[in-house]
C-alpha cells in the first residue's frame, strides 16, 4: 500500500485505493501540518496582530503628531495638559522658596503639595498614541484574531502542503519531465515568500501612505479591522502570485509555447502588461512605479533564467546520441541507422543502373 512517506517511482504501478490511500495519507500531513502552524500562530497572535498592524500604524502616527482626525486632537489636548501640568510645577516650586514672600504656613502647604503635583504629571503619556482598530460586534476581535492567525498559519506551513502535493504530482511524470518540473516547483515557495515579504515592505506602505492620507482633513478616518486586514491579505497574497512570473515564464519556454526570442521581442508589451497588472493593485503614481519596475525586472530575469535554461538543454542533447555509439566497422546515416560497406556497395550500384 502506498504511503506519503515512501518514495513511489514513475515505473510503480498502484491501484485506485493505493492512489486515494496516498492521497489520503498526504492530506492528513499536510492538516497536521497546518494546524501545528495554527496553534502556534494563535499562542503568538498579540505578535502576530502587532505585525501586521505596523504599517497601519505608521501612518496613523503620522496623522496623529499633525494634530489631524480624533486621535489628533486628543493628542493637541493632551500635549496642552503636560505644558500646563509643568508650568503650574514651576510655579508651586517657585512659590514655595523662602524669597517669594508667602507666609511660611503657606509655603509648607505649596511645599507639600509639590512632590503629588509632579508624580500626578509623570503620568501623562508625553508620546500621543495612534487610534487603534476598530471592531463593531461583540465576537469581531474573536473571529478578526482567528482569521489573521490562519492567514499566517498558511504562510508557515505552505512549504510542507507544497512538499506533499509535488509527492502526489511527481510520480506521474518521467523521469526526464521530473527533472525538468523539480526545479520549477522548488521555486515557488520561496518566490510566494519574496513577494509577501516585498508587498509588505514595499507596497502595503506606499498603498496605506496614499489611502489612509487622501483628503484626510475633510474625514475622520475610523479604520475597521476586519477590512483593513483583508486589504492587507489581498495585497500580499497578490504580490505572492505575481513574484511566479519566472516560474511560469520558464514553464511555458520549457513546454515549446513560447521562445526567449520572442519575449525579448515582446519586451514592449511586457511592459504595458507590468503596468496593468500594477495599476490593479491599490495605490497612487508613486505605488504603481514601485510595482511596475521589480514586476519587469521579474520579466527580464525569466528571460535569462529560460535562455539558460534553453542552452543547457541543447547542449545535453548534443552531447547524448539518441541510440548511443556505432558499432565497429560500421557507421551511422542521419537518421541514426548503421551501415554496411555492402550496403554502400548496392547504394551506389542501384545509382549506376
Amino acid at each position: 500500500m502506498a504511503t506519503a512517506i515512501r518514495t513511489i517511482g514513475h515505473e510503480d504501478k498502484l491501484s485506485l485505493v493505493d492512489h486515494l490511500e496516498e492521497l489520503r495519507t498526504r492530506l492528513i500531513i499536510s492538516a497536521v501540518a497546518v494546524a501545528v502552524a495554527f496553534g502556534v500562530c494563535l499562542w503568538q497572535n498579540h505578535a502576530l496582530l502587532h505585525l501586521i498592524n505596523r504599517p497601519l500604524e505608521r501612518e496613523k502616527q503620522g496623522q496623529v503628531e499633525k494634530g489631524q482626525g480624533p486621535a489628533g486632537q486628543t493628542a493637541l489636548a493632551q500635549q496642552a495638559v503636560i505644558k500646563v501640568a509643568r508650568d503650574t510645577e514651576g510655579i508651586v516650586a517657585l512659590l514655595s522658596t523662602p524669597g517669594s514672600g508667602l507666609p511660611t504656613t503657606v509655603r509648607a502647604r505649596l511645599a507639600a503639595e509639590l512632590p503629588r503635583l509632579r508624580a500626578d504629571t509623570a503620568k501623562l503619556p508625553a508620546v500621543p498614541q495612534s487610534e487603534k482598530l476598530v471592531t463593531l460586534g461583540i465576537g469581531e476581535p474573536f473571529t478578526t484574531t482567528l482569521t489573521v492567525t490562519f492567514f499566517f498559519a498558511l504562510i508557515i506551513s505552505l512549504p510542507v502542503v507544497l512538499f506533499e502535493l509535488y509527492g502526489f504530482v511527481l510520480p506521474a511524470l518521467k523521469p526526464r519531465e521530473r527533472r525538468a518540473v523539480k526545479p520549477l516547483l522548488a521555486a515557488v515557495p520561496f518566490l510566494f515568500v519574496a513577494g509577501v515579504a516585498f508587498g509588505y515592505f514595499v507596497v502595503l506602505p506606499a498603498a496605506l501612505r496614499f489611502l489612509v492620507n487622501f483628503n484626510s482633513s475633510e474625514f475622520n478616518i475610523l479604520v475597521q479591522a476586519s477590512p483593513y486586514y483583508q486589504f492587507a491579505a489581498t495585497v500580499l497574497l497578490a504580490m505572492g502570485l505575481v513574484f511566479q512570473v519566472p516560474v511560469v515564464i520558464v514553464g511555458a519556454t520549457r513546454a515549446g509555447i513560447v521562445t526567449p526570442g520572442q519575449l525579448r521581442h515582446g519586451r514592449r508589451y511586457a511592459i504595458v502588461a507590468c503596468a496593468a497588472i500594477a495599476a490593479f493593485l491599490p495605490g497612487d503614481a508613486i505605488t504603481l512605479l514601485l510595482e511596475t519596475v521589480p514586476l519587469y525586472v521579474l520579466y527580464e530575469a525569466s528571460i535569462l533564467l529560460a535562455s539558460f535554461v534553453e542552452h543547457r538543454v541543447l547542449r545535453r542533447e548534443r552531447r547524448t546520441p539518441s541510440d548511443g555509439p556505432p558499432p565497429e566497422g560500421g557507421s551511422l546515416t542521419r537518421e541514426g541507422t548503421e551501415t554496411s560497406v555492402q550496403q554502400i556497395i548496392d547504394h551506389f550500384d542501384r545509382e549506376l543502373s
